[in-house]
């Protein structure tokens, strides 16, 4: 019957679609869900429904057996083409979807694919789009990796970290591509945040930190997308060409493999501080309005610098004090401390 696990070699078969969240860092958390769910489903088949960015992300992940591209805009409504979708995923036969983000459309596609079970938070009155609507519990649940684990049941007393893959072939072949040098360990920056510049430390302290810790053996990569190249080249100007800017140069996967080859990462709260973390890289993460008791990096290695000031954590994009002290605070002596450089 159509919805029902399939027997494999004497087991339930499980087939599970994943709605995956739209930002990098939420994507590397969903991480130990996927995993959870392995262990609870031994042979279960898990794809991720995810937007194309991402498929490079979600390939490093063990536990993800296929992407489904997402062809929506982040916020995107598009209900004609949602109903589409999810029609022309009846004949995957999922049995479960987990539907990580919490907005009402979000859990339509699976609704529309008539998975039998649905299972995500009450979100934005989901009564009928899901079959399974969990409460958050806030206090109960403080961390972001917490909730999406929490979908699955019960958190185990050791909740898995997120964990990418990168082998030295794809090190090296990352390496030749971007023309860099093969050899040598860099300290590598990620200066740039998606949400907004009250989650950015200054590029004047990340200069003047490049030009203390720069050396032939040591040097120092600028990572991030196509929106951080302004930021990229004023460390660079400033830091006297102590740094080099490889934003917007590098696609995900490219960058996935330079940060798992880093002596030590200087970053914000980012979707690459996440993914360093997942790589098991020293890390040093700069935080200004946003808050590591939500979404720290994962790591044993990482080192969390930030000012403890009145205003902050604020959750804002912009300092809406306008001295973003949280961060023009935070001095290149504050995190040098911590690199192995």
């Amino acid at each position: 019957m159509r919805g029902q696990p399939a027997i494999t070699d004497g087991l339930l078969r499980v087939k599970i679609l994943v709605v995956a969240p739209s930002w990098i860092g939420d994507t590397v958390l969903s991480q130990s869900l996927l995993t959870i769910l392995k262990r609870t489903h031994l042979t279960a088949r898990i794809e991720v429904l995810a937007p194309a960015w991402s498929a490079p992300l979600l390939a490093r992940m063990a536990e993800v057996d296929a992407t489904i591209t997402s062809p929506f805009a982040h916020g995107e409504f598009n209900f004609l083409a949602r109903h589409a979708l999810g029609r022309r995923l009846i004949s995957a036969d999922f049995s479960h979807a987990y539907v990580l983000p919490n907005s009402w459309k979000s859990a339509l596609v699976p609704f529309f694919a008539r998975i039998p079970q649905r299972i995500g938070y009450h979100g934005e009155a989901r009564y009928g789009l899901l079959t399974e609507r969990h409460t958050l519990d806030k206090a109960l649940h403080p961390r972001l990796v917490q909730r999406y684990a929490a979908l699955a049941g019960p958190l185990p007393e050791v909740l898995p970290r997120p964990a990418l893959r990168s082998s030295p072939a794809q090190q090296s072949a990352a390496r030749r591509a971007l023309a860099l040098p093969e050899q040598g360990a860099p300290v590598i920056f990620c200066p740039g945040a998606e949400y907004g510049p009250a989650k950015r430390w200054p590029a004047w302290h990340f200069a003047m930190l490049a030009r203390r810790i720069v050396s032939p053996d040591t040097p120092v990569w600028l990572l991030g997308s196509n929106k951080d190249i302004a930021i990229g080249e004023q460390i660079v100007q400033a830091s006297d060409g102590a740094a080099v800017n490889l934003c917007g140069k590098t696609s995900l996967d490219q960058a996935i493999d330079l940060i798992a080859t880093a002596r030590a990462v200087v970053t914000n709260d980012s979707g690459l501080m996440h993914v360093a973390a997942a790589l098991d890289r020293p890390l040093v993460a700069l935080y200004g309005s946003s808050s590591p008791l939500y979404t720290p990096p994962l790591s044993s290695v990482a080192q969390i610098v930030r000012k403890d000031l009145p205003c902050s954590p604020c959750f804002k994009r912009e300092c809406p004090l306008g001295h973003l002290d949280c961060l023009n605070g935070l001095k290149p002596d504050d995190v040098i401390k911590y690199l192995p450089v």
